[in-house]
């Protein structure tokens, strides 16, 4: 094994439970007691005392000794320090380009604009010796492709102004719109999509979407193959890793969303 490979073994379980308990304590806004955090971990109470124990001492939390209840700690703070400066776009390059090995096209991450456009901000191309590529700022419509059957879903955007915005988009292979709608209905229960040869012929695409932490859209997830390349299932398979890694960017980049 070189320096530069992964280092690969099998979970360590202390590491594990004490993450779980950081992204409690970190994503739930108010302070917590060791039993409460205990319960919404699955970590027992025992081991729970001990682990805050341990990242209080590294200051990852801090502890109120007349409510009994853990917070965020600044060693937190310390430990993001270098990613705060960093283009947000430009952290999601391991991810996308891990994507882009697994199934082996060109995956692309893109951001969502005021005016209701897409801009592509980071992309990873596959080893194929014919591939897909596409210049990063290339801008398309929001609606456009798979993923604006996407936000489509997201946005809940009525049937009449879906269609008045679905009249106003260009394609090399425009769909029926009660195609597009019912596309549109199974991304919003699926959180993935795909666009068959409709906005370029030839491409066939699967896209999700990254939300912040009130559910609303911040970058579009795509992958993007040429036709045959990919078996229709296949093709469902990168999907569901676009829609698992999605929501990964948005915990990452804007925390969880909050029930009710």
């Amino acid at each position: 094994m070189t320096k530069e490979e992964p280092v690969k073994g099998k979970s360590v379980g202390a590491v594990l439970n004490a993450l779980s308990i950081l992204r409690y304590v970190s994503h739930r806004g108010t302070p917590a007691g060791v039993n409460q955090i205990a319960r919404g971990t699955g970590v027992s109470v025992s081991s729970c005392f001990n682990i805050l124990g341990t990242l209080l001492h590294e200051r990852l939390v801090t502890f109120d000794e007349s409510t009994k209840a853990y917070s965020p700690g600044l060693g937190l703070l310390e430990l993001a320090v270098p990613l705060l400066s960093a283009n947000p776009a430009d952290l999601t390059t391991p991810e996308i380009e891990q994507l882009s090995r697994k199934h082996n096209c060109l995956i692309c991450l893109w951001n969502f604009t005021a005016d209701e456009r897409i801009v592509l901000s980071n992309r990873a191309s596959a080893s194929r010796t014919v591939r897909v590529d596409m210049n990063l700022g290339a801008r398309l419509p929001a609606y456009a492709g798979a993923v604006g059957r996407c936000y489509a879903a997201l946005k809940g955007t009525s049937d009449a102004n879906l269609r008045t915005a679905f009249e106003k988009l260009h394609w090399q292979k425009a769909p029926d719109f009660q195609d597009y709608l019912s596309d549109v209905r199974a991304a919003r229960e699926n959180g993935f999509a795909f666009d068959i040869g409709n906005l370029f012929t030839g491409l066939e695409i699967a896209a999700s979407i990254v939300r912040d932490g009130s559910g609303h859209p911040r970058y579009g997830l795509s992958g993007i193959s040429i036709a045959g390349q990919m078996s229709p299932d296949q093709i469902r398979d990168m999907a569901v890793d676009l829609r698992e890694t999605a929501n990964d960017i948005g915990r990452a980049l804007f925390g969880l969303e909050r029930a009710g």
